[in-house]
């Protein structure tokens, strides 16, 4: 049952959101990325605030605020993308052939294709193949990044945010396979992808940042990542063919 918490007064809500702006800011950076043309930072940055604002409404202390605030910021923003879904067919056609070019590769090479070899088996120019990717970057990413995607309707948002205590032995288990099968496929990745991988979902730099490190433009960074996310759901994909047969 919520305890009981006092209705925030206007002065309370001021500092709340100063406190909170510098959050808002990187993980609108972080997740700058995959904005589509018609959005900017500024206004994932708004709608983070917004976000904010209505997780003070909506708190009743059952979770440390902090812990439910930026839950609610980050669903804000990640809402707001999914909801200016910009990516045309054709390309979300060639991202799926791009994931099957690399199953279909990775089954008869017996290791995670190159480029050229993808490439090839698509018929098209390796200029055409990271034309690709680079069209692609806003349009893909990690589950675990993510929210359910029905989340905003018919859930209790409090239920996203469990407890470990609280979880049954089965269900620590099952985080623990889900986890080492990750780490498995994270670790067949060429050396740059996981690199990647590990500055931004575990070190959570932005893609800018993880460009300074890697000495590579904003731009290849995404390009990596969007192809790191491509193998890795190309490796599930293979996982749960090879457990149906």
């Amino acid at each position: 049952m919520a305890g009981y918490v006092p209705a925030f007064t206007e002065e309370d809500k001021e500092k709340i959101i100063s406190d909170f702006l510098p959050f808002v800011k990187y993980t609108a950076s972080r997740l700058s990325w995959r904005l589509p043309p018609l959005l900017t930072v500024d206004d994932l940055i708004s709608t983070g605030l917004m976000g904010l604002l209505d997780a003070l409404e909506k708190y009743d202390g059952r979770v440390k605020l902090k812990t439910y605030a930026e839950f609610r910021i980050k669903g804000a923003m990640l809402d707001e993308l999914r909801a200016m879904d910009w990516v045309p067919r054709s390309t979300k056609k060639k991202i799926s052939e791009i994931r099957n070019a690399y199953s279909q590769l990775e089954r008869e090479l017996g290791r995670g294709p190159d480029d050229e070899e993808v490439a090839e088996l698509l018929e098209i120019e390796l200029d055409e193949y990271y034309g690709t990717l680079q069209d692609a970057h806003g349009a893909i990413s990690l589950r675990f990044e993510d929210f359910e995607e029905n989340s905003g309707e018919g859930l209790d948002i409090m239920e996203c945010i469990a407890d470990q205590r609280e979880k049954s032995p089965l269900a620590l288990l099952e985080d623990e396979d889900q986890k080492k099968v990750l780490a498995r496929f994270i670790a067949q990745l060429p050396e740059k992808e996981k690199l990647l991988l590990s500055l931004y979902y575990w070190d959570e730099l932005t893609m800018k940042e993880i460009g300074k490190v890697m000495n590579l433009t904003e731009g290849r960074v995404c390009q990596l990542h969007t192809q790191a996310l491509i193998r890795l759901k190309a490796k599930v994909s293979n996982e749960f063919s090879s457990k149906e047969k």
